[in-house]
């Protein structure tokens, strides 16, 4: 019988390398750890080049937005090989919640988030599939396009 690979193999096999943690932006941690179950802050939308702003269905695609979704999916990655040395201790992803900065009317934030779910799906495969909300807000912090917050269970 094959063993599939680790959720740090498929990554690497990604070609995706993790961002540099961002410190807090407020009075909170990025990450709770109750039992099995870790709580992860919202993180906004960053690249190489700062935060990824704009609003979508009005200076922004849902491409756009996806790869926003993604590059927040990338820095809730590495806040959990920060707090669990590994990906691999990751047993599945609980809960996705989404949000995106919108015009009024917009109505694709599902697909935007699409971004992260597909990147967590590709990571860890089935545990990576999750519940979800993927909701369109008026604004965002720093004008960030994207947002989103998750909630893992981890192997003891």
């Amino acid at each position: 019988m094959t063993q599939s690979p680790s959720p740090e193999e498929n990554l690497a096999a990604l070609g995706f390398d993790l961002p540099q943690l961002p410190a807090p932006g407020g009075n909170y941690l990025s990450a709770k750890r109750v039992g099995a179950i870790v709580y992860l802050a919202g993180v906004i939308s960053t690249g190489p080049d700062g935060v990824i702003t704009g609003t979508a269905g009005l200076d922004r695609s849902v491409e756009d937005g996806y790869k926003a979704a993604v590059a927040c999916a990338l820095t809730q990655l590495a806040v959990l090989r920060r707090e669990l040395g590994s990906l691999d201790r990751v047993a599945e992803v609980l809960t996705v919640n989404g949000y995106v900065n919108a015009a009024a009317g917009f109505a694709d934030s599902p697909a935007v988030i699409n971004g992260a779910s597909d990147l967590l799906v590709k990571v860890f495969g089935e545990a990576g599939r999750h519940v979800r909300a993927a909701v369109g807000v008026n604004a965002l912090p720093r004008n960030a396009l994207v947002e989103i917050q998750m909630t893992v269970r981890v192997t003891e």
